[in-house]
């Protein structure tokens, strides 16, 4: 039996819990050191399948006002896939008029999740 033993700090609140979590072959076995059960299930996906948000910009064609457009993921993607929906984000361009929560690049990567505005333009 392999054991391991990881420690994180947790992301979910702004109390940033250290967490500790142990696993035996590769399956979490006890999570501890959180002070709410978000603590508990963030550290159990952390350390077998972590995701992320990515926040970027793209420019803005046809706006007088705006030249670029914040953006995001629509949900989480699998943290392995954070550069390849960077690189994915290089040539993309909004057109205007842009307002929250249009898709501005749908299935980012084959991930099923869309890349979205999150302000106007």
């Amino acid at each position: 039996m392999a054991r391991e033993t990881r420690e994180l700090t947790c992301i979910n609140c702004p109390l940033g819990c250290p967490l500790t979590v142990v696993l035996e072959d590769g399956e979490v076995i006890s999570v501890t050191g959180n002070t709410c059960p978000r603590g508990e299930s963030y550290g159990r996906k952390e350390v077998t399948n972590p995701t992320r948000i990515v926040t970027s910009s793209v420019p803005v064609d046809g706006s007088a006002s705006e030249r670029m457009v914040s953006v995001k993921t629509a949900s989480d993607i699998p943290k392995d896939m954070i550069f390849d929906v960077v690189r994915a984000l290089k040539d993309v361009r909004a057109t205007a008029p842009v307002a929250i929560g249009d898709v501005v690049l749908a299935d980012v990567c084959g991930t099923g999740v869309d890349i979205v505005a999150t302000k106007g333009a």
